[in-house]
């Protein structure tokens, strides 16, 4: 198993606090596919993927017909995709994805969070580079899979990794950023059963190991990046591997 495997199994990602936040989080991002390539799903493949994702996370099907007509609607303040960089205590790098409609506010905030946490927001491209920006797709196949003859076939493809992820019962691909579309559009003309496709940073460092009573105020400071309505994604290069 490659590095994609290894981190997605340390990192045990962590559910949004509840379903709100999710339809908030995947709205947005449905909203921004939208604005950006049509709202017709058929000539828009970003925004058919997102709307997959929404119905593998039980979103009501009037929310994503709602997320969809906010990018038309001439009212509507528009989103954009800014990401902030800095450090937490104890020299945790943090990466966080935001989609906002108030630069000023989000900004104020994500530093407000890193200073009270004893941390700092960092200038642009400070902790990026130790992340890599990878597309990741969850499908489902009706006949049984050769997973190293699949993956082989989806090199051409821009892919990097394939494994099974037992637990959800999926088949997890990863690939580079730019072959998303690539991917998708195998996975679509192939037949599988896309459940749902997006993006994830992951580290490229060696991760920190943090003793339990220093990682409490990390996880605090998690927490309050991810209850921000404002944020998308909290990435950082915090080693879970000895977390319950």
């Amino acid at each position: 198993m490659g590095r994609a495997f290894e981190f997605r199994k340390e990192r045990k990602f962590k559910r949004w606090g509840n379903m709100s936040r999710v339809f908030t989080r995947i709205g947005k991002e449905i909203t921004i596919a939208a604005k950006q390539g049509g709202i017709d799903p058929t000539g828009n493949p970003r925004l058919r993927t997102l709307i997959q994702s929404a119905k593998s996370e039980n979103m009501p099907k009037e929310n994503i017909e709602r997320a969809i007509k906010k990018a038309v609607e001439k009212d509507q303040n528009d989103y954009k995709e800014v990401v902030y960089e800095g450090y937490g205590p104890h020299g945790v790098a943090f990466l966080i994805e935001t989609a906002t409609d108030n630069t000023t506010r989000t900004v104020a905030n994500v530093r407000s969070y890193f200073n009270k946490f004893g941390g700092s927001l960092g200038t642009s491209g400070s902790v990026e580079f130790m992340f890599e920006h990878k597309c990741v797709f969850k499908i489902k196949s009706d006949k049984p899979l050769d997973l190293e003859e699949f993956e082989f076939e989806l090199i051409d493809f821009g892919t990097d990794e394939v494994f099974k992820d037992e637990e959800e019962d999926v088949i997890i691909i990863y690939g580079e950023y730019s072959a998303f579309g690539n991917i998708q559009k195998f996975i679509e003309e192939n037949g599988y059963q896309l459940i749902s496709g997006g993006f994830e940073r992951i580290p490229n460092v060696e991760l920190k190991k943090i003793a339990p009573e220093d990682r409490v105020e990390l996880n605090k400071l998690i927490d309050r990046f991810e209850e921000d309505d404002d944020v998308q994604n909290v990435y950082h290069t915090m080693s879970l591997d000895d977390e319950e």
